[in-house]
């Protein structure tokens, strides 16, 4: 974490996701005595969503960081109200967390429109306060982004990430052969034939321990809770980050990344899962696969062979497993469809839910 001045930001590469601001409220107009006039209210700061902001953006824009509301105007003989200050509108990027300096969540802004009073103006004098204006409401607030995206892509460095992610949209993430390619997150959207269009974001690549920061470490695994889904991406010849490291199984590296997400939190397992076998044009890998399959089916069978910190609690149930190679195509249209056919059943869930949660309050209010 680098720290600049009023601000706290965490940053890689060129990309931002926490931001840390200060917003005040405006003071109030003064009152009026001898007439019992009453100054104007001070103005609100209000964080408002859009679209095309970041918050790299932002600090470039502000580099104070600060965000004032409008005073509020003095009450007068020609005005006994005084006007309320003018606002002040902070336009932010969807899927952002609002935090104090504590940790404490006061709200969160997800879609494009959405608002949130971030710091309320002070009252005018009046004479409650014995004709004197108050101060507005002041605080120090973080920006915490975590993406937005239907599916999140999950895997050790060197899986093929970033090479999926070109096949599948429109997106061009650096590619390379060494590990970490990817310093941070790119989002891409899959478009269908039907122009149905799904958003999948490339994220930092894990490493065991990322749950307790190493690596790249939260920076990664804060963007998955706002992913719908999981598609896991694992080199079916194993994994190894270095020599001074463990090389690990495509069985154990889908064991470990269960155990870095349930780690950081439990909720992350919940979600529906599709698994990429990545690499299938290499020797050996259809016999890797067959072998990796049966563990798959009977992964109870096969515990007892690992390292009793490397088992997760609970393993992730797959709805697909699909053999690919970004490197000749084989199975990506596959892998694509299965990807729709996914978030549509999911969709359709959902609809169902919500449909029986109003009839159940239909029935209840009758």
């Amino acid at each position: 974490m680098v720290r600049c001045g009023a601000a706290v930001l965490r940053k890689y590469g060129n990309f931002m996701d926490d931001l840390r601001v200060y917003v005040r409220g405006g003071t109030g107009g003064m009152g009026y005595p001898r007439l019992g006039g009453e100054g104007g209210r001070g103005g609100d700061v209000w964080f408002v969503a859009r679209e095309r902001i970041t918050l790299k953006g932002i600090k470039e824009k502000y580099p104070h960081k600060r965000f004032v509301a409008g005073t509020g105007a003095n009450s007068s003989v020609k005005a006994l109200k005084g006007e309320k200050g003018k606002d002040c509108e902070v336009h932010v990027p969807p899927g952002i967390s609002l935090l104090l300096d504590d940790g404490k969540q006061i709200g969160e802004l997800n879609a494009a429109g959405e608002r949130f009073l971030a710091a309320r103006g002070g009252l005018g004098g009046s004479l409650v306060t014995n004709f004197l204006p108050c101060k507005g409401q002041k605080r120090i607030i973080h920006l915490d982004l975590k993406l937005i995206a239907d599916v999140g892509l999950v895997g050790f460095p060197n899986a093929g990430k970033s090479s999926l992610l070109s096949k599948i949209s429109h997106a061009k993430p650096e590619i390379a052969s060494y590990a970490f390619t990817t310093i941070q997150p790119e989002l891409g959207k899959i478009i269908y034939e039907d122009y149905k269009q799904i958003s999948v974001a490339d994220l930092p690549g894990l490493i065991e321990g990322a749950h307790v920061n190493r690596g790249m470490g939260h920076k990664f695994l804060k963007h998955i809770e706002r992913t719908k889904q999981l598609l896991l991406v694992v080199d079916i010849s194993g994994f190894q980050l270095s020599v001074k490291t463990q090389f690990r199984t495509a069985f154990e590296t889908i064991l470990l990344l269960t155990k870095e997400l349930e780690l950081y939190k439990e909720e992350l397992v919940t979600k529906p899962a599709l698994l990429a076998i990545n690499k299938m044009d290499l020797p050996c890998a259809k016999d890797n696969l067959n072998e990796l399959m049966s563990q798959l089916q009977n992964p109870q069978d096969f515990l007892h062979l690992l390292e009793e910190e490397v088992i997760p609690a609970n393993t992730l149930e797959f709805k697909e497993v699909i053999p690919i190679s970004t490197y000749t195509g084989e199975g990506i249209e596959e892998l694509k469809a299965y990807i729709r056919k996914s978030i549509d059943e999911e969709a359709e869930r959902e609809n169902e839910e919500y449909q029986k949660k109003k009839l159940l309050l239909l029935q209840t209010s009758q």
